[in-house]
């Protein structure tokens, strides 16, 4: 009888630990999610697509996210881009996108998938309004000559992971955008002071930064990006990872 019992015992303890083995491994090879940064360009070509590129590797690398780069519109395809979690248009400019690979790039957002856009995403594709709506506004201009200026942002939503961290007002440098039709559904996270830079057109209400939920998906875009540096930035950085983890639906 003890004989058995210690039997039963050590068979026990073995399925336990191979249960543990076996749970520990399925967990250990569970493949991370995955991220498309796109940044195909058919008009102006940001210096910072580069610098912007390796800041994300880096941020994926850091948070266990897979980042795929691409400027290879022929990705867009359904099979494709059901593999990723969220896609990065990375200041992209220009019309980018055929007919049929715009289409599946909307089935990807109806079916639950993520959209982030960075700076110039707002500078891109013009005749596709379904785009413009997902974008949340286009683009309508910039300060000139000196498109680059220091400027005050100021924090709407301070409840927001993507803002949370920030100074009640922060100020940076960047080439700060002006925009037109923006939508009424966006939830603004930042917006920009306009007397403390030359060149806005926007008012009291310039938004700079927001989110919304869009045809089934999700879509979080920041006018930051233009510069190089924006991409070494620990602020901006943090607010760029809070705001693709949106896009992630994390």
């Amino acid at each position: 009888m003890k004989n058995y019992l210690k039997m039963s015992k050590n068979w026990i303890l073995s399925f336990l630990l191979i249960g543990t083995i076996v749970t520990l491994s399925s967990f250990n090879s569970q493949t991370p999610p995955k991220v498309l940064v796109f940044s195909k360009t058919a008009g102006f070509r940001h210096s910072s697509i580069e610098p912007g590129q390796v800041a994300l590797l880096k941020l994926g690398q850091e948070h266990g996210v897979t980042i795929d780069t691409t400027e290879d519109a022929s990705k867009f395809t359904d099979a494709n881009l059901k593999q990723y979690k969220a896609v990065i248009f990375l200041n992209t400019t220009g019309n980018i996108l055929n007919e049929e690979q715009q289409k599946s790039f909307e089935r990807y957002i109806q079916s639950g998938g993520g959209y982030l856009g960075i700076h110039a995403a707002t500078d891109t594709e013009y005749s596709w309004p379904w785009y413009g709506q997902l974008a949340g506004a286009w683009f309508a201009g910039h300060p000139g000559p000196d498109n680059v200026q220091k400027g005050t942002f100021v924090v709407v939503d301070k409840n927001n992971p993507a803002t949370s961290f920030l100074p009640e007002r922060w100020e940076r440098e960047d080439e700060f955008y002006s925009f037109k039709n923006i939508s009424n559904d966006i939830h603004v996270l930042l917006k920009i002071d306009e007397k403390t830079y030359r060149g806005g057109t926007n008012g009291d209400n310039h938004p700079m930064a927001w989110y919304h939920e869009f045809d089934g998906g999700r879509a979080f875009y920041t006018a930051g990006g233009h510069t190089d540096v924006s991409f070494s930035e620990p602020l901006f950085l943090r607010h760029l990872w809070a705001g693709l983890q949106y896009a992630m639906g994390k």
